[in-house]
């Protein structure tokens, strides 16, 4: 009885995890980290070794099948006779030779492992239907025929490369055939003449083994010997792809320009304060000279995610920037070439009748669009409370003002808790931070806010305070060797006015308020410096007082000295000649008198109009 033994393009075909069974079955070793090319040889030579008594069961072949034919590997892959019945003569040598020449050439056969017998190739179908084993599935479509030669005679010799007609792989196999049949149809073959092939050249099949790795063609041939399974696995993932989604121009995102001096720049995200973040979005320089982007440019845009190798995400497509299109930015005029003017639009910070630090403002300091104000304050006056009572009287009187909250050098807490109770923005920098953190906060918010007055718009800057933010300056600056007193640099100040003096409103559209706070009596004789180099500056100042706080009289406003230039622009003429009445009556007080008489005043009433009308009487 014949074994049926597998061939190298068996083993090919088949998957790994097939391959690992056929390894456990002839008891290979260590085969579980081999590759799936070493695996192949590992059975291959397991197989050849192991003797025919010790192969597994599903090597055996029927008793039938094996007297037909004794070598089973000789018909993995047959071609169907053209229709022919089973009693008709197989084909003659020169038949076969006219048929392998039509047939594209193939190349050389590759090794395989020695075989006990071999069977004719040029046998019938029947025959090869006949040999076939019945543990064996039949295989519905082969990549490649087999070749082989025919051999001179009967008698078993040495295996050598053999060479048949390419044909084409039959799709379905038939039961096998009885003996009487094969061996009718083996008969006709011997008595063919095989004189011409006997000097057809032949070299051993252990000597072809050695050719592989030197045949040019065998990377190609082994790329032809493709699973069918591996195919359609290949198409399915193909399949796969075209399903994925391009998400390139799907996700839509904004932020703050910041240029770079190589050209290009990046979109820093309000989440993290406008500083360096992985939120942020490179664009590119081209973009940029495309529509005259500036550092502070707020754009909103379609984004792609970063390719291999990236590190940001890339700006695709402009949308808007600054909330306008980019023809309309296209020929904007620069901050510094705006004319400034004095605040002529009111900002309105009366909400509720119980809401006496507003009322009082409104009537004793009013603030306009372009206003630059300055809340003078000893510590622990309420200036951060009054801020907050500012920022939403704002926001909710006038939806159109853009509103920024900036915080340098406050306290943590104080900075959550502003967050939570003010719909704006808020961007601050705590004092546990760098004073390179607290100037590179305040000069984005600056230029952000000058691009945005640059396309119109109304914007309000809230900043607490204004002396500490010298102080992070003075700290930061080169040394010009002049120094004031107190230790202030001479050249550490020019900044923050440059910040506190941008306050302006502008000609023919747009605005940008900045309320500051200032610190004075801290003991600190750099604070008084500073705090009299920016006196003079501001259009309206309003000065909280210790006494006040002192006694627990919220707020505490010293209205005496407190008041707005130009107030006439802000004011109708009937309201500014009963206000002046009023101070006139309230010159003698001193700041906790006037304070007290004007809480008691306006309890009974419900706005400022109600208040100046009952004065009247």
């Amino acid at each position: 009885m014949s074994l049926f033994m597998y061939n190298i393009d068996e083993l090919k075909d088949s998957l790994l995890s097939e391959l690992k069974e056929i390894a456990e079955n002839l008891g290979v070793t260590n085969f579980k980290k081999l590759s799936k090319q070493d695996l192949i040889y590992k059975i291959l030579d397991q197989q050849a070794v192991t003797p025919e008594d010790k192969l597994p069961k599903k090597y055996k072949k029927a008793p039938a099948a094996a007297e037909a034919q004794p070598d089973a590997e000789a018909a993995p892959a047959p071609a169907p006779v053209a229709e022919a019945p089973a009693a008709e003569a197989p084909l003659s040598l020169f038949e076969a030779k006219a048929e392998a020449a039509a047939a594209p050439e193939r190349p050389a056969r590759t090794a395989r492992p020695a075989r006990a017998e071999r069977t004719p190739a040029a046998a019938l179908p029947e025959a090869r239907e006949s040999a076939r084993p019945e543990t064996r599935e039949p295989r519905e479509s082969r990549m490649q025929p087999r070749e082989f030669q025919p051999r001179e005679s009967r008698v078993p010799r040495e295996p050598q490369q053999r060479e048949t007609p390419t044909r084409e792989p039959r799709e379905q196999r038939e039961p096998n055939q009885p003996r009487e049949n094969a061996n009718a149809a083996r008969e006709p073959r011997e008595n063919t003449p095989r004189e011409p092939r006997e000097n057809t050249p032949r070299e051993p099949r252990e000597n072809n083994s050695n050719n592989r790795e030197n045949n040019p063609n065998w990377q190609n041939r082994r790329d032809q010997n493709q699973n069918p399974s591996q195919n359609r696995a290949q198409q399915t993932n193909a399949n796969n792809n075209n399903n994925y989604r391009e998400f390139d121009g799907v996700i839509a995102n904004e932020g703050v320009l910041e240029l770079m001096q190589d050209g290009y720049g990046f979109l820093r995200s309000a989440h993290y304060h406008y500083l360096a973040s992985p939120d942020d979005i490179y664009v590119s320089p081209s973009q940029i000279k495309l529509f005259g982007l500036k550092t502070g440019d707020t754009v909103k845009g379609t984004v792609r995610a970063p390719k291999e190798g990236e590190k940001y995400f890339a700006l695709l497509k402009v949308d808007s920037v600054n909330g306008r299109t980019t023809e309309e930015i296209r020929d904007r005029i620069p901050f510094q070439h705006l004319t400034p003017l004095f605040p002529e639009e009111r900002l309105k910070l009366t909400t509720r009748s119980s809401q006496y630090s507003t009322r009082i403002m409104d009537l004793f300091a009013p603030i306009g669009k372009g206003q630059r104000g300055l809340i003078v304050a000893q510590p622990k006056t309420g200036k951060t409370v009054l801020l907050k009572e500012i920022a939403n009287a704002i926001t909710e009187n006038h939806p159109e003002v853009y509103l920024m909250i900036l915080l340098i050098d406050e306290r943590p807490e104080e900075v959550t808790d502003m967050a939570r109770s003010v719909k704006a923005e808020v961007i601050a920098s705590t004092f546990d931070e760098q004073a390179e953190r607290h100037v590179k906060i305040s000069s984005i918010v600056l230029d952000k806010a000058k691009r945005m007055v640059e396309c119109g718009h109304d914007v309000v800057i809230l900043l607490d305070s204004i002396t500490r933010l010298a102080r992070a300056y003075n700290t930061v600056v080169p040394s010009s060797g002049k120094i004031l007193s107190g230790g202030v640099d001479a050249n550490a100040l020019h900044k923050p006015k440059r910040f506190f003096g941008a306050a302006r409103n502008v000609e023919n559209g747009g605005s940008l308020t900045i309320i500051a706070t200032a610190l004075i009596e801290t003991g600190s004789k750099m604070d008084e410096v500073i705090f009299e180099e920016f006196k003079g500056t501001g259009n309206m100042e309003l000065q909280l007082d210790r006494k006040l706080a002192n006694k627990r009289v919220y707020p505490a406003i010293d209205v005496p000295a407190s008041g707005t230039r130009r107030e006439d622009l802000l004011m109708d003429r009937d309201e500014l000649s009963r206000v002046w009445i009023l101070r006139k009556f309230m010159s003698d007080m001193n700041s906790v008198e006037a304070m007290e008489f004007l809480k008691d005043r306006m309890k009974g009433t419900k706005d400022n109009d109600e208040f100046l009308i009952s004065m009247n009487s």
